[in-house]
């Protein structure tokens, strides 16, 4: 099969979409825009959804090839630096992405159908921040952080900011507010300890 520099491909991506919007992307246009046959997209994304995937599926890679293990410190913490470098990570393609998220805004089966994907990307994300736990309590704790992670776009494509000190400020808010609660639903570790009855004298 052909390789493709799937970075250069994404960010092809985004340039239509930032010129055309949603709507106006082709198979034909992006593939002007990457230099990239017709032929061979056909072999490797079959719908207009499969790009926007590989751009998930490489920023979720940008931020695991970033994470050194062993990293210590609050759970709280490292989510807030995995996300922070998510966002990092989509800076490039900023204009185009802002764009995307305009037009989904018209089109809400957009994000039914990305939606699985959104949730396998924050699991890895859990993965990133070394939060680990029984398989139920991760898959909750997923569903969380999707929340978080809308919350926190939300934030971001109204920050024109050169530090994204406001967008910093709303992730901060809503890992408040999911911390909270998990803590009421115990679904982190100290909660669990918290709830634990004190031995018998």
């Amino acid at each position: 099969m052909t390789e493709i520099d799937e970075d250069a491909l994404v960010a092809a991506l985004w340039r239509v979409i930032a010129t055309h919007g949603w709507p106006g992307l082709t198979m034909g246009r992006l593939a002007a825009e990457s230099d990239v046959k017709l032929a061979t997209l056909r072999d490797r994304f079959p719908s207009r959804l499969d790009p926007l995937i590989l751009h998930g599926r490489r920023v979720d890679h940008a931020v695991l090839a970033g994470t050194i293990p062993g990293q210590g410190g609050a759970a709280r913490d490292r989510l807030f630096d995995v996300l922070m470098r998510r966002l990092d990570a989509m800076q490039p393609n900023r204009a185009g992405i802002l764009r995307f998220l305009r037009d989904m805004r018209r089109d809400p089966s957009l994000a039914v159908l990305l939606g699985p994907q959104l949730s396998l990307s924050m699991r890895w994300m859990l993965d990133a921040a070394e939060i680990g736990g029984s398989a139920a309590r991760r898959r909750a704790i997923a569903l969380g952080l999707v929340a978080v992670w809308l919350s926190t776009v939300r934030a971001w494509a109204e920050d024109d900011s050169e530090d994204l000190g406001p967008t910093m400020a709303a992730l901060d808010r809503a890992l408040d507010r999911a911390e909270q609660l998990a803590r009421t639903l115990r679904l982190l570790p100290e909660a669990e300890a918290i709830a634990e009855p004190a031995p018998a004298a």
